[in-house]
């Protein structure tokens, strides 16, 4: 069931970026980096080659150089999404054959585009996978003239960019530019928002029964710290729990049954790994 989810919600991610492709940023011309971007870029030059044929062939490519110089370092996931995201582009292109763009305005085209594919890679990332392309580049690059990732990442966007401008002239290529540096703002926005839980203590004489609640019906850890309250100098306990949204409120409806007056203080947690959430390697 696990695996089920995990692959759907991968197969979700990518179409949302192949219908971003196809009907915004391909038609405008508009290459925000990545190998879509360079396939964008060919196609425009040689229009028989699909975008999506175009893609499965040189990230089948990248897998090889990247199996030839960096090791068998890519999941299965990474495989499969880059796969699909390169089928569905294809599989689109060969559905809907018009070259018709929903906009033919270039700044609606770039930030839509933008917004619905970063949605779309930032789905496909929180299931740790990575549709491959210029990620594969940049750790080729990285290996090789020791630069980190990410900067070598942008460098690689960078450059597809500026064929960009070169193939359709400086506007286009702004855009571009404009839609790799605002993707990836969108992605972490995603990612974040997905894995946003919740950090909460709790003081209460009640303590015993919320810890009960929190192992048992919740089926989360909890740790309990010794204190002493600072206006009463009375030795007490504070809760301290990391639970996801929908479990904070339930644990927030069964603190208002035990105790009215309980003392609780919430925030936001971006990431959590260890045990009952993902470990360090990505896996829950």
């Amino acid at each position: 069931m696990k695996k089920f989810r995990e692959y759907f919600f991968i197969t979700l991610g990518t179409l949302m970026v192949a219908l971003a492709t196809k009907f915004l940023l391909a038609p405008n011309k508009v290459a925000a980096g990545g190998v879509i971007g360079l396939a964008i870029i060919i196609n425009s030059f040689f229009p028989f080659l699909d975008i999506g044929l175009l893609s499965l062939i040189m990230n089948g490519f990248l897998f090889i150089v990247a199996f030839i110089f960096i090791g068998s370092k890519f999941g299965g996931k990474t495989i499969y999404a880059s796969i699909s995201l390169s089928g569905l582009i294809w599989i689109l292109d060969k559905v809907v054959t018009s070259n018709i763009p929903i906009t033919n305005d270039l700044f609606l085209a770039s930030i839509f585009g933008t917004i619905i594919s970063g949605i779309g890679m930032g789905i496909v990332f929180n299931q740790n996978a990575s549709t491959g392309g210029t990620d594969i580049i940049a750790k080729i690059v990285s290996k090789f003239i020791d630069v980190p990732i990410g900067k070598s990442l942008l460098m690689v966007d960078f450059i597809i960019t500026l064929f960009s401008a070169l193939s359709f002239g400086i506007e286009i290529g702004m855009y571009s530019l404009l839609s790799v540096l605002f993707n990836g703002f969108v992605i972490d926005i995603i990612i974040e928002g997905l894995n946003v839980c919740k950090q909460i203590m709790v003081v209460s004489p009640e303590n015993d029964q919320i810890r009960t609640f929190i192992t048992g019906e919740l089926e989360r850890g909890c740790t309990i710290f010794t204190a002493k309250g600072g206006y009463t100098g009375n030795d007490t306990y504070i809760l301290y729990t990391v639970l996801s949204r929908r479990e904070f409120i339930r644990l927030k409806e069964f603190i208002k049954q035990v105790d009215k007056k309980a003392f609780i203080t919430v925030g936001d947690v971006r990431e959590v790994l260890g045990e009952g959430f993902k470990n360090i390697s990505g896996e829950e």
